[in-house]
């Protein structure tokens, strides 16, 4: 087959990569440009940004990549974009932003509750969700906004995601993938549109109709690339702009995961676990199964909020000796604590970190945790916890996956930063007690984004196809199963305990804490 060449823009949370990528799952350039802050607080639990930050990054990680590729630059015959999810931009009726975006990270929330008739409440107390639907209510950026920004809410014409917003700086027209459309919205997953006035969830996120934008389906035009866009990028004006989906949908593809008994393993800010399945199914009440960038299939995924983010937050609190050593040595902090993690055998001597520092919707008061301290245990003791405490939460993540879908897994496809190091794989593949698999790269969302692009173009008839020309197994961790029994042990016996015993202590401290809080506003 001729070779041909797309330019995939993948926005993350910390960078904005350009890349050149062919039908045969090659990057044959990439270029990167750092966020840097990635974002701003304007007080505590808040994440903005400027939203022309991010198109100022596309324009420069563009520019780079055609100085360094000038001849491959020239065959690009089409373009694709994925964004990080959950990231809203307020736009005025000329689509000029209104204030700085709220990213995904931000825990701001709304107060009070949400003002039903007599009946939604007793709806929503009939299922056992109240705890649930108030939460969602309060974390949902549009009725936070309603209560503090009213002017602004007033003036915005279109609640756009970040995705939208970028798409419409390249082509001009304000629309968005379907497979993108990821957040507080109200969003009809299983319908696959907007919901109705009468949909049960749309009190959550009461957002006016005339506010959301239009999406097509992945592998679709969303439009051309504008003269204007051209300018600033250096991509051909009149090059076609095709619909791909979110960055955690278009790594899941890019990986190779089109199937239920293949699950992909995100080691990113936040972790996940997700599968591909042609059957609408909810990991959790109140948790969709958002769309896949495959044609009517969906992606159910269990999320860990913080992640990898809990690497940052280790390295930067305990791990200055290291990180000062790594700077002589001339490599990355994490390259040196990982070749540490062999030090400790499985398991820690008793140590167990449990990772849900940010409550989600089945956890609504979960704080992070440590058990079983001695005076055996170091800092290293501490990272390795660290790493099979997200991995103790992706196995139940996973299980519940397995109940939803009836099907078993027989293959774990690893994605994200974490993934980079041997390591943390040969521990994932243990507790797991499965093959964990590295594809040919490390950069999924943007090769899952270019076949969206191949199979849009005719290349491919279809993703089932685009994988396998696109997605190769790299390297293969094989499980050792002793270990596995270990884990298996920890995971039953005690990882699965933690949150049920410490909860009632977690609801006291959340009390002690706005206590503590109001008392020092008071003072102040």
């Amino acid at each position: 087959m001729q070779e041909k060449v797309v330019l995939s823009i993948d926005v993350g949370t910390q960078s904005t990569r350009a890349l050149l990528i062919n039908n045969y799952g090659n990057i044959l350039g990439m270029a990167k440009s750092d966020h840097v802050p990635a974002y701003f607080s304007m007080e505590a639990d808040w994440a903005e940004q400027r939203p022309e930050f991010y198109w100022e990054h596309i324009c420069q990680a563009s520019q780079m990549l055609k100085s360094q590729k000038p001849e491959l630059w020239e065959r690009i015959e089409a373009v694709t974009i994925t964004t990080i999810r959950a990231t809203y931009i307020c736009l005025d009726s000329d689509k000029k932003p209104l204030r700085p975006a709220f990213l995904w990270l931000d825990k701001r929330k709304a107060e009070g509750q949400p003002k039903l008739s007599w009946w939604m409440n007793a709806a929503v107390k009939a299922v056992g969700m109240e705890q649930t639907a108030h939460l969602q209510w309060r974390i949902s950026v549009c009725n936070w906004l309603q209560q503090n920004e009213p002017e602004i809410w007033k003036k915005t014409a279109h609640f756009s995601f970040l995705s939208g917003y970028l798409i419409y700086c390249l082509s001009g027209q304000l629309i968005d993938s379907i497979s993108a459309l990821v957040g507080h919205v109200p969003f009809n997953h299983k319908r696959r549109d907007w919901m109705t006035a009468r949909s049960f969830k749309r009190f959550v996120f009461d957002i006016e109709p005339q506010k959301l934008s239009e999406f097509k389906e992945a592998g679709e035009i969303l439009g051309y690339i504008s003269t204007e866009a051209a300018e600033a990028t250096g991509i051909a004006a009149g090059l076609p702009l095709y619909a791909s989906g979110s960055d955690k949908s278009c790594e899941t593809i890019g990986m190779g995961c089109i199937t239920p008994e293949k699950a992909a393993i995100s080691f990113g800010t936040t972790s996940t676990v997700c599968i591909t399945t042609d059957t609408y199914m909810e990991p959790d009440r109140f948790m969709p199964a958002y769309v896949s960038v495959m044609p009517g299939a969906y992606n159910p995924e269990i999320q860990i909020y913080r992640g990898y983010w809990l690497i940052s937050w280790f390295k930067r609190e305990f791990a200055s000796k290291e990180v000062e050593q790594a700077k002589k040595l001339g490599i990355l902090p994490e390259e040196l604590l990982n070749r540490r993690l062999k030090e400790i055998p499985p398991g820690c001597e008793g140590l167990v970190f449990q990772p849900y520092f940010t409550p989600n919707l089945t956890m609504p008061v979960a704080r992070g945790a440590v058990i079983g301290f001695s005076d055996v245990h170091t800092r290293v003791h501490i990272y390795r916890a660290i790493i099979e405490g997200i991995n103790f939460a992706l196995m139940h993540g996973l299980k519940k996956l397995e109940k939803k879908s009836g099907v078993k897994i027989k293959e774990i496809y690893l994605g994200g930063g974490g993934s980079r190091s041997d390591e943390i794989c040969q521990i994932t593949a243990n507790m797991f007690g499965l093959p964990a698999i590295r594809t040919q790269t490390n950069e999924g969302s943007g090769i899952g984004s270019a076949m969206a692009a191949f199979v849009g173009m005719g290349v491919y008839p279809d993703f089932a196809k685009a994988a396998e020309a696109m997605v190769r197994k790299k390297d293969i961790f094989m499980p050792d199963m002793e270990q596995h029994r270990i884990y298996r042990k920890i995971y039953q016996d005690i990882f699965m305990e933690i949150y049920g015993r410490l909860a009632p202590l977690y609801s006291r401290q959340n009390i002690i804490h706005k206590m503590v809080k109001r008392a020092l506003e008071k003072s102040c």
